[in-house]
């Protein structure tokens, strides 16, 4: 290989390290949010309107959600996120993308067992777990 094929793959492989750098877990540090105020480790409020059920707020290492899920007539009829903070821009970017992809798996599946969004598999993790807790508070089978 040529002196200059060396220079462009390190040059290749820095750069590629560097974004991974700049999309790291936050470990401290405010998260933006959205208008409803949870913590990390808590609940979101369980109640709400007539046939919903609310989930665990989930920390996914770039952010924490939580879902709200309705029934009615044993039939999961639609999922909410009323808990998004996320690390920064790029998080909430991607949350925004997957959040409706998500929504749609979980009506199509009727459960909380749905196929991840390429690219968005913590976020997509996280929103599984949160709505499966929703479906346990409500005693959905």
């Amino acid at each position: 290989m040529k002196a200059g094929a060396w220079l462009v793959l390190g040059g290749a492989v820095a750069g590629f390290l560097g974004v991974l750098g700049l999309h790291r877990p936050a470990t401290s540090g405010a998260l933006a949010q959205n208008p409803a105020q949870t913590g990390p480790g808590r609940t979101a409020a369980a109640a709400g309107p007539p046939g919903t059920a609310t989930g665990s707020v989930v920390d996914y290492g770039y952010g924490e959600l939580a879902t709200r899920v309705a029934i009615s007539g044993g039939r999961i009829t639609g999922v909410s996120v009323p808990v998004l903070k996320t690390a920064e821009q790029f998080s909430r970017e991607l949350a925004d993308r997957a959040i409706p992809v998500l929504r749609h798996e979980v009506l199509a599946a009727q459960s909380a067992h749905i196929q991840a969004v390429s690219g968005a598999t913590y976020t997509s993790e996280a929103y599984a777990q949160s709505v499966q807790a929703a479906l346990d508070r409500a005693h959905f089978t």
